[in-house]
């Protein structure tokens, strides 16, 4: 049985790992993890599908502008395990997040993605030809999806990361700590001789 449920602290190493085997290191390398970048997600809409207690999808949304003004949300990466693909989890998170934006009140979602997948959840790239994003990506793949009819007519310049930032370590008690949990060097063993 799968369950699809909020996102939570302890699942941060298992998603990882998942969006690793499922998007290897070149997911750091996409237009869209720019907008990502030492941000955190919206705030409740990251979702995650378990099948017996083990973290086999993930899906999450960005706060974004969708050019100057105009808030929405950019949705991704969204990523089912490879053992249990084909088995409606994709459609299951796809739909989760879609209604959780659509009850907080977002107008709007883009996403890079293939059009004819995305299709059935209402995205195309009808309102995005005047959108672009930082960084090269391949313009049929950037696609969107009104939450509220009409909320990217007109939508035209760079979509840019509107997000929390996510929180910096402190350099200076990072270094103290380090300082007072050095590890001193083993002795010298004698030489034979």
């Amino acid at each position: 049985m799968i369950t699809i449920r909020p996102e939570t602290i302890r699942d941060i190493v298992a998603r990882e790992a998942l969006l690793d085997e499922a998007l290897g290191a070149a997911r750091f390398t996409k237009a869209a993890e720019r907008l990502r970048e030492d941000r955190l997600p919206a705030e409740w809409l990251s979702f995650v599908a378990c099948r017996e207690g083990k973290l086999v999808g993930t899906v999450r949304l960005w706060n974004v502008s969708a050019g100057p003004g105009r808030p929405a949300l950019l949705l991704g990466p969204l990523a089912v395990a490879r053992h249990c693909r084909s088995a409606g989890i994709g459609t299951a998170l796809m739909r989760r997040a879609m209604a959780a934006a659509s009850s907080e009140g977002y107008a709007a979602v883009l996403l890079v993605g293939d059009a004819p997948y995305y299709a059935r959840f209402g995205f195309s790239a009808e309102k995005t030809g005047d959108l672009w994003l930082p960084g090269p990506y391949e313009r049929d793949r950037l696609l969107a999806c009104e939450l509220r009819a009409g909320a990217l007519d007109g939508a035209r310049g760079l979509i840019s990361a509107t997000g929390r930032h996510a929180p910096k370590p402190d350099l200076a008690a990072l270094v103290t700590n380090f300082t007072r949990n050095d590890i001193t060097a083993p002795p010298r063993r004698a030489r034979a001789g």
